[in-house]
């Protein structure tokens, strides 16, 4: 059990020395995350920044409990939800987080929604338990317009297939925060949108995530998402965590040189003329070596992590 005095003084997650080792054949595997040490406090909304293949969405299902069951897969480090240790916890204590603490948005809505069962019906099972039928239907269309969802009473009678990309990933918003969880985690939740759907999904979860104070952390390997969502940024490269700060001062002075390349690499709008960066083969090796043994952090002016 948690001591309810140590969980009020607690940060709401906190991830030490996190490693996720994961097989990739019969007799190989790889280390997907490597000694990832991270917090988020409770209202709080933290970036996980970083190229495809660096380890943000296997840390992201590892805090929700979401890796594969496989005897293979090996979890290693503390992963503290609430001051509660849950590495190491049997199904049960998982379901309980993932039922009522924690809210996730994926990144494809088609492969997370079940195509046979009406949208309004899939929001209500995400309600937690109790209540009327008819308070559960009236709750479901509150969370489809907080949501950002219009004629939600004839949307909740629609199919997932009958929705626009950008519909149905608002759907899952409103299936996550339905739990009214402490947590949300949001894995590249834009990636396969436009970008006026894009924009128009982030403002939804932005103002969602405000009105009910719910911590966030979003997941991407676009910058210009995470610099405008988050209060706190980390920067992973090759299963680690190479930069951390408060996402304003990382942005404008990062201090790592995988951080800075990433930077470099964002297309400017202003000068077209100018060759879109790439790392190059020497520095991409010494960073997965050398360099990503290398972690920064920014400190804010009181000194506070």
């Amino acid at each position: 059990m948690t001591d309810p005095r140590t969980a009020a003084t607690a940060p709401l997650l906190e991830l030490t020395d996190l490693a996720v080792q994961l097989p990739t054949g019969r007799r190989s595997s790889v280390d997907a995350v490597r000694r990832v040490n991270l917090r988020v406090e409770r209202g709080e909304r933290v970036g996980i920044v970083g190229e495809s293949g660096s380890g943000k969405s296997v840390t992201g299902r590892a805090i929700a409990g979401l890796l594969p069951e496989n005897p293979r897969v090996q979890v290693q480090g503390s992963i503290r939800f609430n001051g509660r240790e849950m590495n190491g916890a049997d199904q049960r204590a998982w379901q309980e987080i993932r039922t009522r603490r924690v809210g996730m948005i994926f990144q494809d809505p088609l492969t997370y929604l079940n195509p046979v069962m009406k949208i309004g019906r899939q929001v209500e099972e995400a309600i937690p338990a109790g209540g009327a039928s008819e308070s559960r239907r009236r709750e479901s269309l509150r969370f489809l317009q907080l949501a950002g969802l219009t004629d939600v009473e004839q949307l909740a009678h629609r199919f997932p297939h009958e929705l626009s990309g950008g519909m149905r990933q608002r759907v899952l918003v409103a299936i996550a925060i339905a739990k009214t969880p402490d947590l949300i985690i949001a894995d590249e939740p834009t990636t396969a949108l436009d970008a006026t759907v894009q924009a128009l999904v982030l403002a939804t979860l932005d103002e969602t995530v405000r009105t009910l104070g719910t911590s966030l952390i979003l997941i991407s390997h676009d910058l210009a998402v995470v610099a405008g969502m988050t209060d706190r940024l980390y920067v992973m490269y090759a299963g680690r965590i190479v930069e951390s700060g408060p996402t304003a001062e990382v942005m404008a002075e990062p201090r790592h040189p995988y951080t800075q390349a990433l930077l470099r690499s964002v297309r400017s709008l202003v000068d077209d003329d100018v060759e879109l960066y790439s790392i190059p083969p020497a520095f991409r090796d010494w960073l997965r070596t050398e360099g990503a043994g290398l972690e920064f952090t920014t400190t804010t002016q009181d000194g506070a992590r």
